[in-house]
């Protein structure tokens, strides 16, 4: 009896760490990592795949930007007008637990209508992931930039320290 319920306490270990080793942080704007003006964010968001349990982090300097969730219609008129949300710390974490599209501009004036607007789409983790359309190889479009690095080390690390957790409490029930 006391080893099938130490199986069990095991067994529910493992799935909780599990379960949230597989959430991602995602720095909006990554390699560069700052929310500020000289990225294309449709290009950035669209090279991800958002799943519940993930979450976003706006770095900017808060003296010259700041998040606001808004609507749809906000978000395609640049409208800073009603936001559902704003952010103004300049490391801004911003959760995402269920599927569902999310729309984040800068609230500074000019700002979203020079590019400071991103659209996040949460999808089912069983989702497949759409694959980008690859980069051409030569012409004006042709990029010698390396490719993206993968979601964030932190991630790897989480993973990592789950397994190794999951690994001790077997040593430790047996």
């Amino acid at each position: 009896m006391a080893a099938a319920m130490k199986i069990t306490l095991l067994a529910l270990a493992a799935m909780a760490i599990l379960s949230t080793a597989s959430a991602t942080t995602y720095n909006v704007g990554e390699p560069a990592g700052e929310w500020g003006f000289g990225i294309n964010y449709g290009s950035w968001a669209s090279s991800k795949q958002f799943i519940p349990g993930d979450s976003i982090v706006f770095k900017y300097s808060p003296q010259a930007h700041d998040v606001l969730e808004v609507s749809k219609v906000d978000y395609d008129s640049c409208s800073a007008a009603s936001p559902m949300t704003t952010l103004k710390t300049g490391n801004d974490i911003v959760a995402l637990p269920v599927t569902g599209t999310r729309y984040f501009i800068c609230g500074i004036a000019g700002h979203c209508s020079a590019g400071m607007k991103v659209t996040i789409d949460v999808v089912s983790a069983s989702s497949p992931s759409t694959p980008s359309s690859p980069a051409p190889t030569s012409g004006p479009s042709a990029s010698n930039s390396p490719p993206l690095p993968s979601p964030s080390a932190a991630t790897s690390v989480r993973v990592t320290a789950g397994l190794g957790l999951v690994v001790l409490l077997a040593g430790i029930m047996a």
